[in-house]
């Protein structure tokens, strides 16, 4: 039997500190709800101590989330420490993830501290920790650009304190593979009492090796891997959890471990994070990708059709992906017909949503022949939002333009109070007149950073996904809405990002560890 890694998944603390990213309370219990039916080991919830908000989202995670060990981060400091173990000790299996910076450029620029208070510090930060968990993680942050002595000289000092897991961080992404598993190897055979911890890395993808460099610290010793869903991170992101899961289980015979993940999530679970967090997934990305399991080759489509194997290392049935199914939906399918594609599609519905759902896919189905599994997911990114947090409703929007003409929007939207108000603006385009229609019926003072419209399938009858972000207060907010017309669509999308923000929390503090 091959030994067991440990997957730790910080989607919702350093997958959140993507630029432009910032999750509702619901947002981040709806995303660990889906990382328990994964059945990853670990789920960093947040950063207690960096706004009123995460501490709630952590406590309500630790109080609903059963299985997975709830973990919290913190700095070397003892008000993050407390905040940490008053939000994380509601649960089933609490951590403390404990951080500070070793690397000398980290030490004399951030820190402004010697080596010597740092170990000060280590010590005094993983004992009070220590005082109320026996599961405590340790994290050397910038450990692949640290000087290699001092390194093993913190970790023994985090061991004696009572560490039980030690991570390695590539914060920046600076480490090559061989390189890195060097580390990790070093750290094996050096640091006393190093047998009774669990070695753990993180690694980020700047240099787009993470994936590979958290695999040579797992040849090389490690039984843990963090990372997020999609790869979502500081920067250009964090280790694709997916992608150390499905290599683990696609190649035992080389990495000889396994892990308890139940993989057929993997693929509902990158949606939902794709929709709550506003970052689109590339389309060859690796196990989530719309083309992960596409063949336009005809060599190859000749090939997957006589043996998917000859071209295909992963069934996408064991990820959950969407394979081609045998009910067609059309304007006349009913509930039971919807209700049968979208379980088969992985979604998790109440009654509420499967109702909004259904409504939304009789209005495409009246504009085209067939509704395909893209536009379902189109669909399901819309209408599964937290729709109690929505204050204000679109309800009409009555766009004229033409070269000739000055764009000129009528915009009508339901206030918080119920009450209609309907306005209309001239813009310098059809989606900048909608906009100044909303701004100022709602009032809400806000710069627009981003806005992308695509098609989510092919066809003159396909529906335009518009993805929106505004800036507001310091913070980023972002909205999505598909429809088969693009200035509706528009208006939906602005209005989800300008209701995110009227829920939004407060900001937060952030960290790279």
């Amino acid at each position: 039997m091959t030994e067991k890694l440990y997957i730790f998944d910080t989607t919702l603390r350093d997958g959140e500190q993507s630029a432009g990213i910032g999750f509702t309370i619901e947002d981040k219990v709806e995303i660990a709800r889906a990382l328990q039916r994964m059945n990853v080991d670990i789920i960093e919830a947040g950063f207690p101590v960096s706004s009123p908000g995460d501490l709630e989202a952590v406590s309500r995670i630790a109080r609903e989330i059963k299985g997975p060990i709830i973990a919290g981060l913190a700095r070397a400091a003892a008000g993050d420490i407390d905040a940490c173990w008053e939000a994380v000790r509601h649960a089933e299996t609490p951590r403390i993830h404990v951080f500070i910076s070793t690397s000398d450029v980290h030490m004399a620029n951030q820190l402004r501290k010697n080596k010597e208070d740092v170990i000060e510090m280590v010590r005094a930060a993983v004992s009070r920790a220590a005082s109320y968990t026996s599961d405590v993680e340790f994290s050397p942050m910038d450990a692949s650009r640290s000087d290699r002595d001092f390194i093993f000289q913190v970790l023994e000092a985090a061991i004696e304190e009572g560490a039980t897991t030690l991570n390695i961080p590539d914060t920046v992404g600076y480490a090559i593979p061989a390189e890195f598993g060097q580390l990790v190897a070093d750290i094996m055979n050096r640091v006393k009492g190093i047998e009774k911890t669990r070695i753990s890395v993180h690694c980020h993808n700047d240099l787009g090796m993470a994936t590979a460099n958290s695999l040579a610290g797992v040849l090389n010793g490690a039984r843990q891997v963090e990372g997020a869903i999609n790869g979502i991170g500081e920067r250009a992101g964090n280790t694709a959890i997916e992608e150390i899961i499905m290599a683990v289980r696609t190649r035992p015979d080389f990495l000889g471990v396994h892990t308890d993940v139940n993989t057929k999530e993997i693929y509902a679970t990158s949606r939902l994070v794709e929709r709550v967090s506003g970052m689109a997934v590339q389309s060859n990305k690796a196990i989530v990708g719309k083309n992960a399991f596409r063949h336009s080759s005809g060599i190859h489509q000749d090939g997957v059709l006589k043996m998917r194997e000859t071209y295909e290392i992963i069934n996408p049935a064991d990820v959950g992906a969407p394979t081609t199914g045998g009910i067609v939906l059309t304007k006349v399918s009913g509930r039971h017909g919807l209700r049968a594609r979208l379980d088969e599609l992985g979604a998790q519905l109440t009654d509420e949503e499967f109702e909004r759902v259904f409504e939304s896919f009789k209005e495409v189905a009246d504009h085209r022949d067939e509704v395909d599994d893209r536009d379902l997911e189109a669909i399901l990114a819309e209408q599964t939002s937290v729709q109690a947090a929505e204050q204000w409703v679109l309800d009409l929007v009555q766009v004229s333009a033409g070269d000739r003409t000055s764009p000129t929007a009528t915009v009508r939207i339901i206030g918080p109070d119920g009450v209609a108000h309907e306005d209309a603006a001239i813009g310098s385009g059809p989606v900048d007149a909608i906009y100044q229609v909303i701004n100022r019926v709602m009032g809400v003072q806000n710069e627009l950073t981003e806005f992308s419209v695509k098609s989510v399938t092919e066809g003159i009858d396909a529906q335009g996904e518009v993805t929106i972000r505004i800036e507001a207060e310091g913070g980023s907010y972002t909205g999505r809405a598909a429809d088969t017309d693009i200035l509706v669509a528009s208006a939906r999308a602005y209005l989800h990002a300008l209701n995110r923000y009227l829920n939004a929390v407060q900001p937060r503090v952030t960290t790279t560890a």
